[in-house]
């Protein structure tokens, strides 16, 4: 409701309250000098005129006041239709894009699930292959922690790289020497150096507490140890398998490990020139490919020097070939001259036919030309 209208109708209400209020207290007391009994009609008419005139006010405000509410009530409706349009379709918009987002987000989410998926598998895969490597690095420190087991585990690695190396009869395994002896391989080499032997050993406790050293001053101490272990085998090898008129004048030792030889090489170097001096050649699995490769150099030089006479005989014989087909080849040329000639004889022969034949032709026409000769007569 106005709140101006409010304000009206209160301030008439309490004019007409005054009013009759002031109208009963005159009625019941009348005072000496008051107002007359005519004066009080009109008051009661003039008030009665105001409030028919009040009533009349109040019925057109009501009236205004419902027209009002109407219209308002109208525009409400208006209003309210046009914000439910306009909230179905602000709904609507936001439920397509909701659920092109829901969308989006299964394809985003199926592709991520999809790669999630990969990566697993590619994972799973790692890890079995961890699992499978870690179970052959056990597998493999079981067999270097035994003395016996380690042993073969360096023959095999020699074994490997001389089958990859060499052509197999330059080389025996386990081959037999004078004493009872066998040395791991014996280098078939044709003299000089002879036969050489290779012996792999490998002294892994040494090196590990090499390893193990907490300090410079036990790392010297377990360095020298190392050296002595190695010096041990070099002179084993030395004394077994450097045998004076049955192999050469050196051996081979084989380290199966790269990690040892590159210590021997850095830090005590002293260990192998004694080796050298004992004629024993430290090698790891990479300088002993180097040293097989050589070694194959030298085993293909001497087998072309063993067949030197049948290389050179071959080329006697090469050479009396190749005089042959050339006197052949002369033949053959000398025919062709012959046939040449011969066919330019028989091309001047038949030169000489045409020509007779056409001068034969000639003859011919011109006794056709001549005038027939009476016939003879009978006789």
């Amino acid at each position: 409701m106005d709140p101006g209208l409010v304000l009206a109708l209160l301030i008439a209400a309490g004019a007409l309250a005054v009013a009759v209020i002031v109208l009963r207290r005159s009625q019941k007391a009348p005072l000496a000098g008051s107002v007359p009994a005519s004066e009080m009609a009109v008051l009661a008419q003039r008030l009665a005129e105001s409030q028919g005139q009040l009533a009349g006010r109040l019925d057109q405000m009501a009236a205004q006041q419902a027209a009002s509410q109407a219209k308002l009530a109208d525009a409400l409706q208006t209003q309210e239709r046009a914000l439910a349009k306009s909230l179905d379709e602000r709904l609507a918009a936001l439920g397509q894009r909701v659920q092109e987002s829901l969308g989006k987000s299964a394809t985003d989410t199926t592709k991520t699930l999809g790669d999630l998926r990969e990566r697993l598998a590619v994972i799973d895969s790692a890890q079995k292959t961890i699992t499978q490597l870690s179970t052959e690095v056990v597998a493999l420190q079981d067999i270097l922690a035994n003395k016996q087991a380690r042993g073969a585990f360096g023959e095999i690695q020699l074994e490997n790289l001389v089958r990859a190396a060499l052509p197999p009869d330059a080389y025996v395994f386990q081959a037999p020497l004078g004493g009872g002896r066998r040395v791991d391989c014996l280098l078939q080499l044709p003299n000089p150096p002879g036969p050489i032997a290779i012996d792999a050993k490998f002294p892994l406790e040494s090196y590990q507490a090499l390893m193990a050293a907490p300090d410079e001053a036990a790392k010297l101490v377990q360095r020298k140890a190392l050296g002595q272990a190695v010096l041990i085998h070099v002179r084993a090898i030395r004394d077994k398998y450097i045998v004076p008129g049955e192999t050469a004048e050196s051996a081979l030792m084989f380290l199966p490990s790269e990690a040892i030889y590159a210590e021997l090489h850095a830090n005590m170097a002293e260990i192998v020139q004694q080796s050298y001096r004992e004629r024993v050649w430290i090698v790891s699995p990479t300088t002993l490919m180097a040293t097989l490769n050589t070694v194959r150099a030298v085993l293909r030089d001497a087998a072309m020097r063993e067949q030197a006479h049948l290389i050179q005989q071959e080329v006697v014989l090469l050479l009396e070939d190749v005089e042959r087909l050339d006197e052949r080849v002369g033949k053959l040329q000398q025919h062709f001259s012959q046939t040449t000639e011969d066919m330019r004889q028989i091309r001047i022969s038949a030169d000489k036919v045409v020509k007779r034949a056409g001068r034969i032709e000639e003859v011919e026409l011109a006794e056709e030309e001549k005038p027939a000769l009476p016939p003879e007569p009978p006789r």
